[in-house]
């Protein structure tokens, strides 16, 4: 394929995450398309410019905190693609837009980030969990009733910063893909920060949000990015993740809802797990099922869900 004659622009968050996230994109499209350059702009969101406004607030100004100015960017020309996590962008995507790739997904188990030993039994009774997440907050309060769950807002050196600091956040959860992407190493199970260690376990029994651990990339319908990025999608990942967002659709979209869900390839076509609490006061409800669309299985899990 013959590659564009100017340089593609690609349009990311300034975050440490983001950027890594992005120069994975570039490279590959780069090695994918001998000739082609990318240039990074990046642009900033409302979510980064008002640190102060409520992550997870099923508010309008609340939905695509991270994606919108991208968005907008892509739409008006300013961008030919953006590079986005996919668990950040609302589940509905604007006319004229596309997710023209999903790349291979990276491990999507949460990680509890803590000064203590010992994971989530280690915490001391009445410990402050830092999490902006009303999925990770309410699964954890169901397993340590005892602990206190307060926002915690910023990226992830600065949240790591935070917990190393000790006031108020004893720890925080975290997801495994990003602190990866940032090259951290999680195979000890520390990590060492200014000189303190801060102590990781594994939350396997808590189901990442929908799109955990996978990079989608945007682009406009018809244009020649999009077939250019088309090498670049990884069909199962790509699956999976549709499963799990049209969960999350059916259940009213939005990323205030405290919605878990998990799809993986299996024999027969999808196989799809999801947990949810719909009040905070709620027990968590669960559902499982498999099928041979992401469209079939995520109906049937959001059915089970609705009805339980």
């Amino acid at each position: 394929m013959k590659a564009a004659q100017r340089p593609l622009i690609l349009g990311t968050r300034g975050s440490d995450l983001a950027l890594a996230q992005s120069r994975m994109v570039r490279e590959a499209l780069e090695a994918a398309h001998p000739g082609l350059s990318v240039e990074l702009k990046i642009i900033t969101t409302t979510g980064d410019a008002r640190t102060a406004l409520p992550l997870y607030e099923p508010t309008a100004e609340g939905a695509g905190l991270f994606t919108k100015q991208l968005e907008e960017a892509l739409l008006n020309g300013e961008i030919d693609l953006a590079v986005h996590s996919l668990k950040d962008l609302p589940v509905q995507t604007p006319e004229g837009l596309t997710l023209a790739a999903i790349l291979p997904r990276a491990p999507v188990d949460d990680l509890l980030v803590s000064r203590h030993p010992g994971g989530l039994a280690g915490l001391p009774p009445g410990s402050t969990v830092g999490s902006s997440s009303p999925r990770r907050a309410l699964l954890l309060k169901a397993r340590r009733p005892d602990l206190h769950l307060i926002p915690i807002r910023g990226n992830v050196p600065t949240r790591l910063t935070k917990v190393a600091a000790g006031t108020p956040f004893d720890a925080t959860i975290l997801a495994a893909a990003g602190l990866g992407r940032l090259g951290h190493d999680l195979s000890q199970g520390i990590l060492q920060l200014k000189g303190l260690t801060l102590w990781l376990e594994s939350l396997e029994w808590m189901l990442p949000a929908p799109g955990q651990g996978a990079i989608a990339v945007e682009s406009r319908i018809g244009d020649s990015t999009e077939e250019l990025l088309s090498i670049l999608n990884h069909a199962p990942t790509a699956r999976c993740v549709e499963a799990e967002r049209l969960v999350l659709k059916h259940l009213g979209g939005g990323c205030h809802l405290a919605l878990g869900a998990l799809a993986q390839e299996a024999e027969s076509g999808i196989s799809l797990s999801a947990i949810f609490i719909p009040q905070p006061d709620a027990s968590p409800l669960t559902a499982a099922a498999v099928a041979p669309s992401p469209a079939e299985v995520a109906r049937m899990v959001a059915d089970q869900l609705l009805s339980s």
